[in-house]
């Protein structure tokens, strides 16, 4: 099983790198993770519609270059559902199960998705209704999941 992480930007904060690593770590008993950062687009002061749409079009062509015609692609998108830990469990053990052997998650920039990358996503995944810093989002979905690997092979997470 492999896992890759196509995120915009990249991670700056040393402690959210120490996190990052510690999770990355945990999860070498259980499948091999990719991270891959794509850079963000610049956004001008008083950004047009017509330009974030651009924007995130750009961004998306950038992460589905990274994303492969097999894999399935959890995006992680405010308008999506809310779903708990157990849930997401069952829905990757449900892809392996299909034959996946790859699962994307997307974390898009400031502005969210495209239309292109939206289309492209099996599932759309929200992890609340508040707006989390796009770094911080990096470390909470690495935590989870492990969690979810936890939780598949029936162990024991200790908090």
């Amino acid at each position: 099983m492999k896992i890759k992480i196509v995120c915009v930007g990249r991670l700056k904060e040393k402690y959210l790198v120490a996190g990052m690593q510690e999770y990355l770590k945990r999860l070498q008993a259980y499948c091999k993770v990719e991270v891959y950062e794509v850079a963000d687009e610049s956004i001008p002061d008083n950004c047009s519609l017509a330009n974030e749409t651009l924007i995130k079009a750009k961004e998306g062509r950038k992460m589905l270059d990274k994303i492969k015609q097999d894999d399935y692609v959890i995006l992680l998108d405010v308008s999506g559902t809310q779903i708990d830990s157990v849930e997401l469990s069952n829905k990757m053990e449900k892809a392996m199960i299909s034959g996946k052997s790859t699962i994307a998650f997307v974390i898009g920039g400031s502005l969210g998705h495209g239309e292109e990358m939206l289309d492209r996503a099996n599932f759309r995944l929200s992890f609340s209704k508040m707006t989390l810093p796009h770094q911080l989002m990096r470390l909470v979905l690495v935590e989870q999941i492990y969690r979810a690997f936890k939780i598949m092979k029936n162990e024991t997470y200790h908090k």
